[in-house]
């Protein structure tokens, strides 16, 4: 797995986790899937993901769009 396909799985799964628990627990978990989807659209327009420097640093090999 290159760094994109996780940077994108991580959005997905906390997405969809966001998701269940506000469904589940509370509305304010809402929250949380807005958070993810602006920090997606940030790193779209900057190239800076802090989550693609995470990943980097535990090993996982570059993809083309976080170098």
């Amino acid at each position: 797995m290159n760094l994109d396909r996780a940077v994108l799985t991580l959005a997905g799964s906390m997405v969809l986790v966001s998701a269940l628990m506000a469904a589940l627990v509370s509305s304010w978990w809402l929250l949380l899937t807005a958070f993810v989807g602006l920090n997606l659209l940030q790193s779209s327009f900057t190239g800076f993901c802090p989550a693609a420097l995470v990943f980097r640093r535990f090993g996982v090999t570059s993809g083309c769009a976080f170098r």
